[in-house]
């Protein structure tokens, strides 16, 4: 008998949203005993049924009460609900699964104590932990968070590693890469981060080192930041002021799909500064485009990034600074993170991704594969 898998597919931009999409994209009719249900907005709705017939459509955001209500009855007559993200529906009473790509709004100062945090992300990571059968996450460091922040046992959480979207890939054509920068208005060599404005991603820090080296006149790069967040873009663009930094720094809130792996593939470096991350993908796709890569040592970036990635302190701007002169005069060593990301890169995919989501599916819905 055929199985019906539901997915909320609800949330499709940013990290979650790559997840999902991907996710999507790679079930199709892979799975034989399994159909899968897509249960979305009415914005998604083309998008998604590129990758499932079978879709629903509940038109109402997340983090609200009227979800609680509509997704349960949504997934009514499925098997099993996977729920991509901790937003549960908790009167839903038929097995779940729930990925929970980190618990930084729990564990990072600026968020844990904030109303939000307290009144919604607490409880409903708690719910999330309790309620479900099995807990996906994209790391081990994750899970080791997921354990000692919610309590959770270890046999019921699986670490799934992301993959990397085939359209990030080297074709070594310089001329497209810079003709893509110059849209944005760069015209010369660039830094490259991308990522949104959070305090944890630690942003502050990068723009500091940057400063450190354009005014000794160390570097002639610019400053690429590609993301947003409203909340936390103001005090990132006065920090750019203070440090005289703001013209020779560019941000680009969003970059089409199709031009980002030319903006990848154009960067001298990406540099991945932040504090604490679930995964960190952008470390991936930068590798996959055979641009180096400078990491923080900090949370899931080594797990992810292995040996082909310099390492800095996120707490030191100093080091981080000469850490960037160091690769940047260093064609030999560019060679040789540019070779060893290329080759990094292929441990991560998709393809591996949804086959063990399938695994879970078919354990939690009855299927036997």
């Amino acid at each position: 008998m055929t199985k019906t898998v539901a997915i909320d597919a609800r949330w499709l931009v940013g990290g979650i949203g790559t997840y999902t999409e991907n996710l999507l994209q790679g079930l199709g009719n892979r799975a034989s005993g399994m159909e899968f249900h897509a249960i979305t907005r009415l914005a998604n709705v083309a998008r998604v049924k590129e990758f499932c017939s079978r879709v629903t459509v509940v038109d109402v955001p997340i983090y609200t009460v009227i979800e609680q209500l509509l997704i349960p009855r949504a997934a009514r007559e499925c098997d099993l609900l996977h729920v991509p993200h901790f937003n549960i529906p908790v009167l839903h009473r038929r097995p779940l699964v729930v990925s929970i790509m980190d618990v930084i709004h729990l564990r990072f100062p600026e968020y844990r104590n904030s109303l939000r945090s307290r009144m919604y992300g607490r409880p409903m990571l708690a719910a999330a932990a309790r309620r479900s059968d099995h807990i996906i996450t994209v790391s081990n460091y994750s899970k080791a968070q997921i354990r000692e922040v919610l309590g959770t046992p270890e046999s019921k959480i699986s670490v799934i590693h992301c993959g990397v979207d085939s359209r990030f890939h080297h074709d070594g054509n310089s001329q497209n890469s810079r003709s893509a920068a110059e849209v944005l208005g760069i015209r010369g060599p660039y830094l490259l981060y991308v990522g949104n404005l959070k305090p944890h991603k630690n942003v502050v820090t990068l723009l500091r080192a940057f400063a450190r080296l354009r005014t000794a006149d160390k570097i002639p790069h610019s400053l690429l930041i590609v993301g947003d967040d409203v909340r936390w873009k103001r005090p990132i663009l006065e920090e750019c002021e203070g440090l005289g930094i703001r013209g020779s720094t560019v941000f680009a809130p969003y970059i089409a799909p199709e031009v980002l792996p030319k903006i990848y593939a154009g960067a001298d470096l990406l540099v991945m500064p932040s504090m604490v991350e679930g995964f960190g993908l952008p470390v991936l796709e930068a590798m996959a485009c055979g641009t180096p890569v400078l990491s923080s040592n900090a949370a899931s970036l080594p797990e992810v990034a292995g040996d082909a990635a310099v390492y800095f302190d996120p707490a030191s701007d100093e080091e981080l600074a000469w850490q960037i002169l160091r690769i940047l005069e260093s064609g030999d060593l560019r060679e040789s993170l540019r070779i060893l990301g290329l080759q990094r890169v292929k441990k991560f995919s998709w393809q591996d991704s949804v086959r063990k989501h399938i695994e879970i599916y078919s354990q939690f819905s009855g299927v036997n594969l």
